[in-house]
């Protein structure tokens, strides 16, 4: 459970109905296996010691002595399983029957929650079960008392921002489900075993409600329905089981497929961060909660495979849709801009890169918005002593493909002047050498864009923000960024479905210049190129943007501390990168992402795209001056 990560399963073995001995068998078989595999959570499905359609053989002497001996039993024979497990079972008490869950962990049965509301349903709850009592209720088992109620959390002692709620069958379908208030007495990860037959549609109801209540109260839920051998008279079960985790569904068992147990990492630090800076989890002090304590190994859960390298680009069946989606909220974005602000043009610094390439093709989609002809587009090409012969050409080619405005000024004698101005010698390759040409290239577009009637629209991503990779009132500023909200990792992309685009369209010179500039080593090209060719590749000198961009997002999105992106990123990238270079990038990354927290304090008005931002107007606030961690990695 290092770090927060704590691997968590279903079971849905074999059921023997109304036989608790042979289920507790199959039980404590899967507890075992479970815990072989690492689990350190395991659900079993509701009313899993004696099956959920025993009928009113629930009202027999026989068959709530029987389960309270199974339960006894799987208790005694699971003591050394590092893991809490959850076993449904009715229990008798109060003069009623109650469908409960029990809590079990170490060999201790920790307590039971019974199910809040029954229903005249498929299983005909009312007619065996007593709703659960308003109140805590102790409960004669064995040799002890253990307490029953429906507000009772199990908190474990080496996590304890791991505390778990149970949440019955069809309660998890109610408009008050009792997961909103066992969340809102702080549960961080709620149970769902259920006994819900299968009938057209309702896998996809249960996917459906475990993606939007675990997204909607921020928690991760742990959900394991009745086996295939619960199906009696007009009932077909087909042990669906899910595993989702704030609103994404992390493993799934569809109905009528083969498997005894599913498992999935869940973090619960990326819930208590999400729920510290959302405004709709207040503090809560409910008198009537209960916390039992469990224990578990505090250990470093596995990390199997699911952690993504590229957070930040979109898979599967929905990519392209995805992309496109980004690129109207850019175009939007910008097409908003140029309206309220009456803007004659849109300038922008063209340079034959990536980023400028980007900023570009959303200014040809805003102004089609718009119904403005390219031309109101002016591209600016500003060539030094950087600029090579392929950087240059592309940007030429672009915007001839584009249809834009397009004008060349030289900046490298206007630079040469300032050099003397300011006594730098030429042959000095230093910081002033560099920023000098983007200051120059600034004045230039903006004074350009006055000329025109028009604004400057700004051309540097996310990830440069984030390293502070921009020259202060240099390429830094513009009057509206479009990338701003969009790491390099995504531009790359983006800029390839818009040759993908092109493609289709019929337009193959566009698309091919559109791949050589994907082609081409991202630079700033501020330095003279060696034999024609660029001599300054920025991933050579601040990092792999690609880890840069996983950095960002797992420091920003779930405020973790270094360590554990280290450990994340060793898993994503084991056979790209060796732990120590990774180590290496990230005390970069550190470093310059808390020293440049001035240059985004500045930041113009930009796109934000998705929940990654540092925009200082609400996005992302800290000081300027923050000390930087030593970090011992």
């Amino acid at each position: 459970m290092t770090h927060g990560i704590i691997k968590v399963g279903c079971a849905t073995p074999k059921v023997y109905i109304s036989e608790p001995s042979k289920n507790a068998e199959k039980i404590i078989e899967a507890v075992k296996e479970a815990s072989e595999l690492g689990i350190k959570l395991l659900v079993f499905p509701e009313l899993s010691l004696t099956g959920a359609t025993c009928g009113d053989l629930f009202f027999t002497d026989t068959l709530i002595r029987k389960a309270e001996e199974a339960l006894m039993r799987i208790a005694a024979e699971t003591a050394d399983c590092d893991m809490i497990f959850f076993v449904g079972l009715p229990v008798r008490e109060l003069g009623k029957i109650f469908n409960c869950v029990a809590a079990v962990s170490r060999g201790e049965v920790l307590g039971f929650v019974p199910k809040s509301t029954v229903t005249d349903s498929e299983l005909d709850d009312a007619r065996h079960f007593a709703p659960a009592p308003d109140k805590f209720t102790l409960v004669n088992f064995g040799y002890e008392s253990l307490m029953m109620g429906r507000d009772l959390l199990f908190e474990c002692a080496e996590l304890p921002s791991l505390r778990i709620g149970c949440v019955i069958g069809s309660d998890a379908t109610l408009p008050s489900s009792p997961a909103n208030r066992l969340v809102g007495i702080g549960a961080t990860l709620v149970v769902n075993p259920f006994a819900s037959a299968e009938i057209i549609g309702r896998a996809d109801y249960r996917r459906s409600l475990a993606i939007a209540d675990s997204g909607r109260l921020i928690c991760a839920m742990v959900s394991a329905g009745a086996s295939e051998r619960e199906s009696t008279t007009d009932m077909v079960f087909g042990g669906h089981c899910l595993i989702s985790e704030n609103g994404t569904v992390k493993a799934e068992k569809r109905p009528f497929t083969a498997g005894k147990i599913i498992s999935a990492n869940v973090d619960i630090q990326h819930l208590t961060h999400d729920r510290l800076v959302s405004k709709g989890f207040p503090a809560t002090n409910n008198e009537e909660v209960v916390r039992t304590p469990f224990s578990l190994c505090d250990d470093a859960t596995e990390i199997f495979g699911d952690i993504d390298p590229t957070p930040f680009i979109p898979k599967g069946d929905k990519r392209d849709a995805t992309l496109a989606h980004i690129l109207d909220i850019q175009t939007y974005g910008l097409a908003k801009r140029l309206k309220a602000a009456r803007a004659k043009s849109a300038v922008i610094g063209i340079s034959g890169g990536l980023d400028s390439c980007l900023a570009l093709l959303v200014a040809v989609r805003a102004m089609k918005t718009l119904a403005r002809p390219m031309t109101d587009i002016l591209a600016v090409t500003m060539p030094c002593f950087g600029t090579t012969e392929r950087t240059r050409g592309n940007a030429e080619i672009l915007c001839d493909e584009l249809g834009t405005a397009f004008k060349t000024v030289d900046i490298a004698e206007a630079v040469k002047v300032h050099f003397r101005d300011i006594g730098h010698d030429i042959d000095d390759y230093s910081v002033v050498f560099e920023n000098a040409q983007a200051r120059e290239r600034t004045q230039i577009i903006m004074d350009i864009a006055n000329g025109n009637g028009g604004i400057v629209v700004g051309t540097g991503d996310l990830s440069e923000l984030a390293l502070g990779w921009a020259t202060y009132n240099g390429d830094h500023m513009s009057n509206y960024g479009v990338n701003g909200g969009v790491p390099k990792t995504l531009v790359r992309h983006l800029v390839a479905y818009c040759a993908d685009e092109a493609e289709r369209d019929g337009k193959t010179a566009l698309a091919e210049v559109l791949r050589d500039i994907l082609a081409t080593p991202v630079s700033p090209e501020l330095l003279p190129p060696k034999e024609g060719e660029i001599a300054q590749k920025t991933e050579d000198i601040v990092g792999p943007y690609e880890l840069h961009d996983f950095f960002l997002y797992h420091y920003v999105r779930w405020g973790e501390e270094p360590e554990k992106i280290l450990r994340l990123a060793s898993v994503a990238f084991d056979g790209v990168y060796d732990s120590d270079i990774i180590a290496a990038w990230l005390k970069v990354f550190m470093r310059r992402f808390t020293t440049q927290q001035f240059k985004r304090s500045a930041l113009p008005d930009g796109v934000k795209v998705g929940s990654v931002a540092l925009s200082p107007r609400g996005a992302w606030m800290m000081p300027s001056d923050a000390e930087v961690w030593n970090l011992d990695l």
